[in-house]
């Protein structure tokens, strides 16, 4: 009698894992394949015919599956086994015994591969989960003007679960080639830095960063900028990031005729923001008050557009506006800067 109750189930198995999981729609269809993930909005299917089909969560009447799948639910627990559906519920078969919850209740669900692959995602390698662009900018005029005009910017992000990784270069060169023209040179920049924030709770982030730049225009050999502090998250979702953040820096900037250095305060707003789904716009404000001397300050200003034309390339449009109360003599405060260009996407 055991051996044949033993073979039955054997046979059940066998056939269950033959079919592979089940998804039964509310409106009676019926599709085979592997459940690979959901998001508690979308379920994805892989099928020996279609690939992978993408069916809405709310649409699913019951599922059954052959396979373990790791279920993520509003709370924050996990269950991990087998899954069967039952008026509205989900029933997983864990090792331990077995877990019933509403259906309503599961953030997410993830087969073994999946759930390799984000778990990958929680702890990258430091050469891992970078999102890079490169902006490019070329204009070459001739015949009654003669102009060479050259705008590059690099940007690159790491980012996981609580902290991110930023990194950035940018310059600007421009050249009157005409015979007698003064001056020469009409722009040259560069500017490069980095910044590291944590999150200290879902709202309040520390950060460190380091900035350098150098303008020929206003004899600024090299301004290097050390700095950290707090930051706020006053809006963060998937559409929209907007931060407050404040801290102290110390400046040291390096021109032909003298050098000098000093403790400022940071102040700083920086907003990140999709229009639609090719278009994302950023822009950053900061203001620099020097505490050696109140009448001093420096200001920046940096917006920026870039929209995608595929999944590579897209254009981008940048404004920058560098302020200091304090320039060498007969050099002006601000130095204004408009770009525009191919956007290039090398990597992610």
């Amino acid at each position: 009698m055991r051996k044949i109750l033993f073979l039955g189930i054997s046979i059940v198995l066998l056939f269950a894992q033959a079919l592979g999981d089940q998804v039964t729609l509310k409106n009676g269809d019926r599709m085979s394949g592997t459940i690979e993930k959901s998001d508690g909005k979308m379920l994805v299917l892989h099928t020996d015919y279609a690939g992978d089909v993408t069916l809405k969560w709310d649409a699913v009447q019951s599922i059954q599956t052959s396979e373990q799948l790791h279920v993520e639910l509003q709370n924050g627990k996990t269950a991990v086994g087998p899954v069967t559906t039952s008026d509205d519920k989900l029933k997983i078969a864990t090792r331990s015994g077995g877990v019933e919850v509403a259906k309503s209740d599961v953030k997410t669900l993830r087969n073994d591969a999946e759930q390799e692959t984000y778990e990958k995602t929680l702890h990258p390698g430091l050469l891992q989960g970078w999102k890079t662009g490169l902006n490019v900018g070329f204009a070459l005029t001739g015949g009654n003007s003669e102009t060479t005009n050259l705008a590059i910017g690099f940007l690159a992000a790491r980012q996981t679960l609580d902290d991110k990784l930023g990194l950035y270069a940018n310059s600007v060169y421009a050249k009157n080639r005409a015979a007698g023209a003064v001056p020469s040179t009409t722009a040259n920049t560069a500017g490069g830095g980095a910044r590291y924030d944590h999150d200290l709770t879902k709202k309040v982030f520390g950060f460190v960063a380091a900035d350098f730049f150098a303008d020929e225009l206003q004899t600024l050999n090299l301004r290097s900028v050390f700095g950290g502090g707090v930051g706020y998250h006053a809006i963060k979702n998937e559409n929209t990031t907007l931060d407050f953040l404040g801290g102290l820096n110390y400046t040291r900037e390096n021109y032909d005729l003298f050098n000098r250095n000093l403790v400022a305060l940071t102040l700083g707003q920086e907003l990140l923001h999709k229009l639609g789904k090719s278009t994302t716009l950023n822009g950053k404000l900061y203001f620099f008050p020097d505490l050696n001397s109140a009448s001093d300050y420096r200001g920046t200003f940096d917006f920026g557009t870039v929209t995608k034309l595929n999944k590579v390339l897209g254009w981008q449009l940048t404004f920058s506006d560098v302020y200091v109360t304090n320039p060498p003599p007969l050099k002006r405060q601000n130095d204004v800067i408009f770009t525009t260009g191919l956007n290039v996407t090398i990597g992610q």
